[in-house]
């Protein structure tokens, strides 16, 4: 690389990191002020909050909204150069367009690996802690109860629980079949099915049924132990926890899930695609940015600011809008996730050849 690729490299990161700290300085403050009765209410001290929650809450929303910081830092120290008129410079030495552009992508590419690590491995974690510390002590959206859950155990069994409570691990008015080239073979019926330890699991007060040709086998007892392959904390499946999981925990849960039958797993395959979808948008927010501001405007950066965070906002409420359409089953969660960047791109490469011209 030369000293003027290590300039914009030095200067579009360099801004990039500065905006981050500042905008989510900002977003702390009023994070604190809309959060202060919470936190006096359980009388949480200064270390255990910033311990517990904020340590967490920054890299969330830094992923969250990081594609914005970078079309801003893009826009900003670009409308800069521009405006001193060292874009000029530089193409006037002979620079063509494409090749001033590469040290964009080089600064891209380091943020896509940034990006891309920090969501798929770093966030999740601290996902979990955060959502943790919020259902805790600011807003309770849990549950304890899970109603009319069914669920493929396994290749020809299924599981149907009526109601289950978390806390005792138990179920209410449960049946368990078991099918041989879909065939019914065997039915268990229950009053209650308690989860033991192990993948151990005894029905209370049941009946169950064997089917051999025409003869059928009945029983009754007041507990069978069975081993049935799943957990109580699968039977709770909720959109929140798509963003605990890493990118390869995600993609086993969606693979058991699917052989389970599980048909709420929308949310978890709309996360798995923005994964990949997300560090895609560092490029394109770039090259948007790039073109919309590479030329000496009159309005100067503000005019280019503004003009930025309008599109940003726009990319940032399409992602939002896409991924609910998913949730509501009218988009599939490919297409949720990576529409915005088409679209996006499509605008970006045609504001490219412009500026070309």
């Amino acid at each position: 690389m030369k000293k003027l690729d290590v300039y914009i490299i030095r200067k579009f990161l360099g801004t990039f990191f500065f905006s981050i700290v500042l905008i989510l300085s900002i977003g702390i403050v009023f994070d604190i002020t809309e959060k202060m009765d919470n936190f006096y209410e359980f009388q949480l001290s200064f270390w255990t909050v910033v311990k517990e929650y904020y340590i967490h809450f920054i890299p969330y929303y830094a992923n969250m909204f990081l594609q914005l910081f970078i079309f801003i830092s893009v826009i900003f120290f670009t409308s800069k150069l521009a405006q001193n008129s060292e874009i000029i410079a530089m193409l006037s030495t002979g620079m063509s367009m494409q090749r001033l552009f590469v040290p964009y992508l080089i600064s891209a590419g380091i943020l896509f690996v940034f990006t891309f690590i920090l969501g798929g491995y770093v966030i999740p974690p601290a996902s979990g802690k955060l959502l943790d510390f919020t259902d805790k002590y600011v807003d309770h959206f849990t549950t304890e109860n899970a109603r009319n859950v069914q669920i493929k155990v396994e290749e020809g069994t299924v599981l149907y629980i009526e109601t289950f409570r978390q806390p005792n691990h138990t179920g209410y008015r449960t049946s368990y079949e078991h099918f041989e080239d879909k065939t019914l073979k065997m039915r268990i019926t229950a009053e209650r099915v308690v989860y033991d330890t192990a993948y151990n699991w005894h029905f209370e007060n049941y009946t169950k049924r064997e089917f051999d040709g025409m003869y059928e086998h009945l029983s009754k007892g007041m507990r069978l132990d069975t081993i049935i392959p799943m957990t109580p904390d699968e039977l709770f499946i909720t959109a929140e926890q798509a963003q605990q999981l890493t990118n390869s925990e995600l993609r086993n849960y969606i693979k058991r899930q699917r052989e389970r039958g599980a048909g709420n797993i929308q949310a978890f395959e709309t996360e798995l695609h923005k994964r990949y979808a997300s560090p895609i948008g560092v490029f394109i927010m770039t090259l948007l940015g790039f073109t919309m501001s590479c030329r000496k405007v009159r309005g100067g950066i503000g005019k280019n600011l503004g003009i930025g965070i309008t599109l940003s906002a726009a990319y940032i409420l399409f992602s939002t809008v896409s991924t609910t359409f998913s949730a509501s089953k009218i988009m599939s969660p490919f297409m949720a996730a990576w529409i915005p960047n088409f679209i996006f791109l499509g605008i970006g490469i045609f504001l490219y050849t412009r500026v070309r011209k």
